[in-house]
């Protein structure tokens, strides 16, 4: 079977408006906020307002993903990184050293990912002073 014909297939298979469809299991997995925040550090967004993530994609260990991601705490950061590893989207690599070095990067599905949620953070930032503006007008006319 060809990698068209695997697509093809796919697309007849899963349909994520089904309930018992599993591909809304990895659509809840990878819309959370932490799983976008990880693959934009990871695929080399810039820390801040203003970075534009067109960076390259570059392992980070655990200490500096934890810095980069303000508010996130060790359980979610841990639990994220689990299960981005688990769906093949993020590659864990040990290094025996006194401390253990642990790093993470995106594998080649990781980075096809990583391009859309860029797209959709990319967005955030632009059009957040605008949406502001709009719950703060759609409030004053809920009252």
């Amino acid at each position: 079977m060809t990698a068209a014909q695997r697509r093809a297939r796919a697309r007849v298979e899963y349909d994520a408006f089904l309930a018992a469809c599993p591909s809304r299991d990895l659509l809840n997995r990878i819309s959370g906020k932490w799983v976008a925040l990880v693959l934009s550090a990871l695929g080399g967004g810039e820390p801040g307002p203003g970075g534009d993530c067109g960076g390259e994609p570059r392992p980070m260990r655990y200490s500096e993903l934890a810095r980069t991601l303000a508010g996130v705490s060790q359980k979610m950061l841990t639990q994220t990184l689990r299960s981005l590893e688990r769906d093949g989207l993020v590659s864990r690599t040990v290094v025996p050293t006194v401390p253990v070095t642990v790093t993470y990067e995106l594998t080649e599905r990781g980075v096809s990912l990583y391009r859309v949620v860029r797209g959709l953070k990319t967005w955030a930032e632009t059009h957040m002073d605008e949406v502001i503006a709009h719950r703060a007008t759609y409030d004053a006319g809920a009252d």
